[in-house]
């Protein structure tokens, strides 16, 4: 496939839905933001499309023209396609291994958070915490990918953080992907503090941010991830639907 403008792309309803938590929101973030990258089997007329952001992809339209190579782009990504295109991603990648994941959306008042001690705010995050986000390691970089890096994500508006007296971040939740209807929320524990349950003081005040824009709250997790379910429903959120996902790596050439 070949790397298409967002201008170029044909009307996006038959293509994408939207309006719709869940993996949807990938398509929906990507237009909405500028973050990520179209994919297309052709320019003029294309049968297959795709998205890719922040290591999610979406694989919509019919396989019949793909080819290993055409696929090639959305290697190392969970890819969210209909099962007619598994035979293609199946001769495309060595690896190709479902996933099973689940849809919440916030239907109940979160659980009151502790008091956190004095020496720690939860706020949101400012160009000025970019650094603080640096900070957190290669092992955290994923919070911001969805909004192109530290940087993107610190000067987004749609992050909170927890932060000690030194501005040290101890905890960040953010909307990942954001959509017209829905916003995805996505939490960052650091070890060492999750005991405080700072993560869900992050959370609750990034939600109420979120229903204050008149958006709905999300949430999406693989089915083996306890802590995150833990912290999903801790924070009001429950299940809407359940569905697979497939990782896809090793290109075959």
């Amino acid at each position: 496939m070949i790397e298409v403008a967002p201008v170029q792309l044909p009307t996006s309803d038959r293509w994408f839905s939207a309006g719709a938590p869940g993996p949807a929101l990938v398509a929906e973030h990507a237009l909405t933001t500028g973050i990520g990258h179209w994919w297309a089997d052709d320019a003029d007329r294309p049968r297959t499309l795709a998205v890719t952001c922040a290591g999610h992809a979406m694989l919509r339209g019919t396989p019949e023209r793909l080819t290993a190579e055409a696929l090639a782009p959305l290697a190392d990504t969970h890819v969210d396609a209909p099962a007619r295109f598994l035979p293609a991603l199946r001769a495309a990648f060595a690896y190709v291994t479902p996933g099973e994941r689940m849809v919440w959306t916030q239907q109940a008042a979160p659980h009151e958070p502790p008091p956190s001690s004095r020496a720690v705010r939860v706020r949101r995050l400012e160009p000025a915490d970019t650094d603080a986000l640096l900070a957190l390691g290669p092992d955290s970089a994923w919070i911001s990918a969805s909004w192109g890096g530290p940087l993107g994500l610190a000067a987004s508006g749609h992050a909170w953080g927890a932060v000690d007296r030194g501005e040290q971040l101890l905890a960040v939740a953010c909307a990942y992907f954001r959509g017209t209807r829905h916003e995805e929320v996505a939490a960052l524990p650091l070890t060492g503090h999750r005991r405080h349950a700072l993560a869900l003081s992050c959370v609750t005040a990034l939600t109420d941010d979120i229903r204050a824009r008149g958006h709905i709250p999300s949430w999406n997790c693989s089915t083996l991830d306890r802590p995150s379910r833990l912290l999903a429903w801790t924070a009001g959120f429950r299940l809407e639907r359940e569905y697979v996902d497939h990782a896809v790596s090793g290109v075959r050439r």
